[in-house]
């Protein structure tokens, strides 16, 4: 009864996404970091970035609303996108009459926040709704408020303003789907006709509006029958396959990768593949062409790198993968799986008769100089991790068993949750600003041998064009000889070029902070604070 009863089917259609995201004590942390992502650039009217809106003000404080949040057990969070959103024009407007009702509907006043985005074909609106209620208990909202309830309100409201869809918008939305390669409303009726996989449409109703949708799912049928989604038995009569929502839902998922893949090189011509990282041997290094959200409720973001095989390359990244860490026109290289991590292999190795104990790992490490404490508990919080999916166990306190193939299942936990898909970052630098940059450059560790297959065309031709021009500068200034058509690299490039970049950024935090650059060797230890991450052309320093 709560909501509904005033739809016909001629109502405006309203998607709402929604997510119940508990916070398990970092409720400020977690909602900076999606204020951050719907925030971000490019997402407003004119290309700009997002702005926060509440119920009384245009532009609300993230902190203080994250502040707010801190100790909340749990967070509300939602994408509404009404099909008629561009005619809606004012969604601040329309998105707070929403949550107004919401309030009505829930007998509560709710604390939230809202962006709205206008950088896709269909323009919505991110809400995050606390948790907690009026008096400061937590929000509990009925699982068919959230898939049925504030959908139907959402629609309610779309219809007051611009009044029921005509028939004509009908119909020319429904022709529309008889052709395409994804799952829609027609699928969802033809599947609600199925008896036993056969849908059976030789009944017609005497009904103009009914007879015509009934000719568009005969199109729509006879259009699965040639995708192999569908068998015309006879006239009016179609058995169709099990998987064919599955099918339709990835070839919708495909085609939405090839549009996302064709914007980011619409002057250029590439041949596009999907990276797998179910292949053992995949990998590609490229530049990041492109980068983005593919869903923007569970932060899960995409790279299209400009592979230097001279194809342009779709990543999908594992949920919350930072993007910011891969700059437009920086050199990635994307691999399948995941890597032993070094914590597994010292436990492994330290482990007496299947026994690791921290406090002869912190004996140890205090003769190797290390700060022994700092290190061993980096060792034990992975030991955590891996005792709350069932691979090691805890004793006692500062002791575990971990077992005999540790380094194995580690690596796999971690290939699980990354999707199979590691990114190393391999210069923040583009490969034309690495031609002439005083520092340690992709480019020259490809001419010292750590060759890629570079290909003839695309981004490969351009890398060979750029390898050339950095042999050109490294000659220039005495870096290189040159010796007929060849350049011949001095011995130790790598070391003067990086002691070059490290003593020009020294020079710079010297007359910034007044202390005195010490350098040190290869191996030396140093203790201290560590106050900040310096990017240098040569990579990432302390």
């Amino acid at each position: 009864k709560f909501a509904g009863q005033s739809l016909t089917s001629r109502a405006r259609r309203v998607v709402i996404k929604s997510r119940l995201v508990v916070f398990e004590g970092r409720g400020r942390q977690s909602t900076k970091d999606h204020e951050n992502y719907v925030e971000r650039g490019g997402v407003d009217r004119n290309g700009g970035r997002g702005q926060l809106y509440g119920a009384i003000t245009d532009h609300a404080d993230g902190d203080v609303f994250a502040e707010r949040c801190a100790e909340d057990r749990h967070q509300f969070r939602f994408i509404v996108s009404p099909e008629d959103a561009t005619q809606l024009v004012d969604l601040k407007t329309y998105t707070r009459e929403l949550m107004a009702q919401m309030e009505r509907d829930l007998e509560t006043r709710l604390d939230w926040v809202a962006v709205d985005h206008w950088d896709t074909d269909n323009p919505h609106t991110h809400i995050l709704l606390r948790g907690k209620d009026q008096n400061g208990c937590d929000l509990v909202i009925a699982r068919d408020y959230l898939s049925h309830g504030m959908r139907m309100r959402a629609a309610e409201i779309a219809t007051e303003w611009l009044g029921p869809r005509t028939e004509l918008e009908i119909q020319e939305g429904l022709s529309r789907e008889v052709q395409q390669e994804r799952w829609t409303d027609l699928d969802r009726t033809i599947q609600q006709h199925l008896r036993n996989g056969i849908a059976d449409l030789r009944q017609q109703s005497p009904d103009t509006r009914d007879r015509f949708r009934h000719a568009l799912l005969i199109g729509r049928l006879d259009r699965l029958a040639e995708m192999g989604l569908a068998s015309k038995v006879e006239p009016g009569v179609w058995t169709v396959a099990s998987q064919s929502e599955a099918t339709l839902r990835a070839m919708g998922e495909r085609g939405d990768i090839i549009r996302t893949m064709q914007r980011a090189f619409s002057a250029r011509d590439r041949e596009h593949a999907i990276f797998d990282p179910t292949r053992p041997s995949a990998r590609v290094t490229g530049r990041v062409a492109a980068k983005g959200l593919v869903d923007e409720l569970y932060e899960r973001g995409y790279l299209i790198v400009d592979g230097v095989d001279g194809r342009a390359h779709y990543v999908a990244l594992p949920p919350n993968a930072d993007l910011s860490g891969f700059p437009a026109g920086g050199i990635v290289t994307v691999r399948a799986g995941a890597d032993a991590r070094p914590a597994d292999r010292t436990v492994a190795a330290i482990a007496e008769g299947g026994i690791y104990r921290a406090d002869q790992h912190v004996a140890q490490a205090r003769t190797h100089g290390r700060n022994p404490e700092a290190f061993v508990q980096a060792h034990v919080r992975r030991l955590e991790s891996l005792r709350r999916v069932g691979i090691v166990e805890r004793l006692e306190e500062g002791v575990w068993r971990v077992p005999p193939d540790l380094i194995e299942r580690g690596r796999a936990y971690d290939s699980k949750r990354t999707q199979g898909v590691l990114v190393d970052l391999r210069a923040e630098l583009s490969i034309h600003q690495q031609v002439r940059a005083m520092g340690v450059t992709w480019l020259d560790r490809q001419l010292l041998g750590e060759k890629e297959a570079l290909a003839s065309k695309g981004f490969g031709a351009e890398v060979r064009q750029t390898l050339a021009e950095r042999e050109m500068f490294l000659v220039e200034h005495g870096l290189a000889e040159r010796r007929g058509k060849r350049a011949v690299l001095m011995r130790d490039l790598l070391a003067t070029l990086r002691a070059r970049d490290v003593a020009e950024a020294a020079r710079s935090i010297e007359a910034d902070s007044g202390l005195v650059h010490h350098p040190i060797s290869e191996g030396q230890t140093v203790f201290g604070v560590y106050t900040r991450s310096v990017a240098l052309v040569s990579g990432r320093f302390a």
